[in-house]
């Protein structure tokens, strides 16, 4: 990986790369597949915080006046410098929060934010940014000021699928990344000057999100702020951003349902979502933690969803044959083993998986991937956010019964449903309270909206949905004379 070591206890500010205001203690960033430290980052205080503010609000007007053609122009050179930097990114991912560097860091993590980027360039190629409405036009003109606060699980794509909308919109950004996932943020960075986006329109700060993410949201020059992480998070930041009335896009939490019909293929359905589980370690916001089968077949799916399992390789990253990496921190770690014992506690069966090192690895953090049956919808394991490689199974009696049970949580991130026909599965995927639903496998899809019902948060990214986030509307009456 290559990466600028001056870069690491810089902010880039106004174009440049610059020492904090105040110089402190430098916190080191852990690899969670040995618990070694292998970098160490400077945090930002408030009057860092206020310089890349302050710049950005500098680039606003110059920046939100470029054309269209200017924009689009800008993305295309962003991806070209960021294909060539795809190796470093993924390194990077693999390095600081654990995903196999092979099957997910370079097939997934990395190309993930090149996507994005690709895709809003073509959006944005088209978009209605003006619209005729009788004798009003309709404009579409870009919010500000953009406060960014991005989680470590998927960086690239959680920092590109809000950098990619705010640019192709016109607005100027400040992004602070998760403090466990700094190295890939710096590289984007370094990626984005080279591509020549101007000083000004995207600064970098680096700290803890409790602290920094309040003082974004309260900044009087900040008209947006768009956070993905806890829910806890969530509504911190909606209430320091209250005071301003500025707006807030949020993307939280997840215990997205996986509903199998009786007429499934269920060999295909039940390895699928175990997979899917436990693909980066559990750590989806839009993972499908709780499985739902119909009662009379739950002997058949406990074996399947037990012989998944043991398809999945839990080891170094760097192997070519992990498919499961280490959870992202100790605080995580600590998290999953803590829900594992209470699931246990609480009476679910344990199928396979449970506390403990995995088998072979001696230090790490590590996680068994972990199924638990005959789980009641009550239950903690039910109800909460693990955010590791753990997956509830729970009984219905009939469709009605499962779309009860699916609604019955105060999430509605995603939902999953398999179904031998698609009509059946669509029936089922209409009666679902959630922003999203993949219907027998499906994949996810960049154009479409992301997002979320209830306490899964607020607004949408990805596609043109994300470009609509970052934009006001403004109808001008009288722009055509009355006929």
């Amino acid at each position: 990986m290559h990466i600028n070591a001056n870069h690491l206890t810089h902010f880039y500010i106004d174009g440049q790369w610059v020492a904090p205001a105040v110089s402190g203690p430098l916190h080191e960033v852990v690899n969670p597949a040995t618990e070694k430290s292998s970098y160490a980052i400077a945090f930002a205080n408030k009057a860092d915080v206020d310089r890349a503010v302050n710049a950005a609000h500098r680039a606003f007007p110059l920046f939100s006046a470029t054309s269209r053609e200017e924009r689009v122009d800008l993305l295309g050179r962003i991806c070209s410098a960021y294909e060539k930097r795809m190796d470093d990114v993924a390194a990077a991912v693999t390095e600081e929060m654990g995903a196999p560097l092979h099957g997910l860091s370079k097939a997934f993590q990395a190309p993930l934010g090149l996507w994005h980027f690709q895709t809003t360039a073509a959006i944005a190629d088209s978009f209605p940014f003006e619209q005729a409405l009788g004798t009003t036009r309709v404009l579409k003109e870009p919010v500000g000021v953009c406060a960014m606060v991005t989680p470590w699980n998927w960086p690239l794509n959680q920092m590109v699928c809000k950098i990619a909308p705010a640019l192709a919109a016109g607005c100027t950004i400040v992004l602070k990344p998760s403090q466990y996932a700094p190295l890939s943020a710096i590289i984007l960075a370094e990626i984005l000057h080279e591509a020549g986006v101007p000083a000004g329109v995207f600064n970098l700060i680096q700290g803890e999100g409790s602290q920094l993410g309040g003082m974004l949201a309260a900044h009087p020059l900040v008209d947006l702020v768009s956070l993905t992480g806890s829910n806890p998070a969530g509504v911190a930041v909606a209430k320091a951003a209250a005071d301003s009335v500025k707006k807030v896009s949020l993307e939280l939490g997840g215990k997205s349902a996986n509903i199998i019909l009786d007429d499934a293929d269920f060999p295909v359905a039940i390895t699928h979502a175990v997979h899917q589980m436990m693909a980066n370690s559990g750590q989806s916001c839009n993972a499908p933690s709780r499985l739902l089968v119909p009662a009379d077949r739950l002997e058949e799916v406990e074996r399947l969803a037990v012989a998944a399992c043991a398809q999945l390789t839990v080891g170094d990253p760097l192997n070519p044959a992990t498919s499961i990496g280490p959870v992202a921190n100790a605080r995580q770690y600590l998290k999953v083993l803590n829900m594992i014992g209470k699931g246990i506690s609480d009476g679910a069966t344990l199928l396979c998986g449970g506390p403990g090192m995995p088998e072979g690895v001696r230090r790490g953090y590590f996680v068994k991937p972990t199924i638990f049956s005959r789980v009641d919808n009550k239950m903690t394991i039910a109800r909460e956010e693990i955010f590791g490689p753990v997956l509830a199974i729970i009984t219905y009696e009939n469709d009605e019964d499962a779309i009860r049970i699916a609604n019955d949580s105060p999430y509605g991130l995603s939902g999953y449903v398999f179904g031998g026909t698609l009509e059946r599965a669509r029936h089922v995927a209409k009666r679902l309270r959630t922003g999203m639903v993949h219907l027998n496998g499906a994949t996810a899809d960049l154009t479409a909206p992301f997002g979320g019902y209830k306490q899964s948060g607020n607004g949408r990214e990805w596609g043109a949905a994300g470009l609509e986030e970052f934009l006001e509307t403004k109808s001008v009456m009288g722009w055509e004379p009355a006929a």
